[in-house]
């Protein structure tokens, strides 16, 4: 073995070869810009093509004369050299010239005009929300935050609503024909609406949901679809294409889970309403009998007499059926209310039932579990995981 020498020496040597080499100074190289980042008056960015990537970094750059952004195809002069301290190869950039966007860029552009011609953005073919929604189909990873996210203000805001999720490839090679099939998939299944959703990332990352054959899929599917891709500054195909677009996967799920508070409010506003339509109809009925009341003091005694029988007879009946709508209504509204409170998950909670879902499906039966198998059992405060031991099935009654 050859005596060891430092990481520093080591370093200071590769760096020397760079500096030596006439053939490394002054190189000018063009690419697709990758990701952008700025440090003081600094920018680093990355160029790549189909088969590398290299870092670059300009010093001394101002942001309201350097605007090249992720996608842009440039063209950069400079030298290449190795630091020492932190052991990294970068490209120095001291002179940059745009030569046009992007392959995915134009891609893009392309796609999107094709399908405008097509009709699949036109506003008059869009579904609006409904408004009574008790089951939502989400397509998305099943693993990371997004699906979660959903899940978590979903119920918080209701949660007596349900959630199918299609697991799909978001990302990679192939993401957007399982993305297609999802959709498809869940327009066949009794959801209300389907939420396609995938987190923040940069142009290639998302590049997958500028898909012709999700476009299709989305163009077709008769439940309302809510895009809910990247970041609120992220625009796809899908967000184009699709009934509703979120800015985000939390708001998606926002706009789909109504507020039990909310309904109750509303309810309570109803009762209101209701209450004062009817004051106002007896007060109009006992308007038309005073009416009656002055015509008939204008008469004959005896038709006076005649006339005050038949209103006492008419108030007494009208008393009579006030009392039975009112007690009827009132009623009604206890009713109600207790039918509320009774399908209130909470409460039904409290008593002591539960829960269990396997693969986030719900349990239904005995044959549903294998000993061995993990489930998840949800309690008013919490979730508990379980595994299944031993099974005992109740006899039939």
């Amino acid at each position: 073995m050859s005596n060891p020498i430092s990481v520093s020496q080591f370093n200071t040597y590769v760096h020397n070869i760079f500096l030596a080499e006439d053939l490394l100074i002054d190189v000018t190289l063009y690419g697709e810009v990758g990701e952008v980042s700025w440090s003081g008056n600094n920018v680093f960015f990355s160029i790549k093509d189909d088969l590398a990537v290299l870092n670059c970094v300009k010093f001394g750059a101002k942001s309201n004369d350097f605007n090249i952004k992720e996608g842009d195809m440039i063209n950069v002069r400079g030298s290449p050299n190795f630091y020492v301290k932190g052991g990294r190869f970068t490209f120095n950039v001291s002179h940059i010239e745009p030569i046009g966007k992007g392959e995915l860029y134009m891609l893009f552009l392309k796609l999107k005009e094709k399908l405008e011609e097509k009709g699949y953005f036109d506003p008059n073919r869009k579904k609006p929300l409904p408004t009574n929604i008790r089951r939502i189909g989400v397509v998305s990873s099943e693993t990371g935050a997004v699906i979660q996210d959903i899940i978590d203000i979903t119920h918080r805001r209701n949660p007596m609503l349900d959630i199918v999720l299609y697991p799909a490839k978001v990302q990679g090679e192939g993401a957007d024909e399982t993305i297609a099939n999802g959709i498809k998939a869940l327009d066949k299944t009794d959801v209300d609406v389907i939420i396609v959703a995938r987190g923040g990332g940069s142009n290639e990352d998302l590049s997958q949901f500028n898909s012709e054959i999700i476009a299709d899929a989305i163009f077709r599917a008769k439940k309302v679809v809510i895009s809910a891709v990247g970041h609120e500054v992220d625009y796809t195909i899908c967000d184009f294409v699709s009934d509703i677009r979120a800015p985000t996967p939390s708001a998606a799920a926002e706009i789909v889970a109504s507020d039990l508070f909310s309904l109750k409010l509303g309810l309570e506003s109803n009762k209101e309403r209701m209450i004062r339509a009817y004051e106002n109809y007896f007060t109009a009925q006992a308007d038309v009998l005073n009416r009656y009341l002055v015509r008939m003091n204008n008469a004959t005694t005896l038709a006076v007499n005649q006339s005050e029988m038949e209103i006492g007879m008419l108030e007494n009946k009208l008393a009579s059926m006030v009392d039975k709508l009112m007690t009827q209504k009132e009623h009604d509204l206890i009713l109600l209310t207790q039918k509320l409170e009774q399908l209130n998950p909470v409460r039904i909670m409290q008593m002591g039932w539960a829960r269990a879902t396997k693969n986030n499906q719900i349990i239904h039966s005995m044959d549903d579990v294998e000993n061995g198998e993990e489930i998840k059992v949800e309690l008013c405060d919490g979730v508990i995981d379980c595994l299944v031991q031993q099974k005992e099935k109740k006899n039939d009654i």
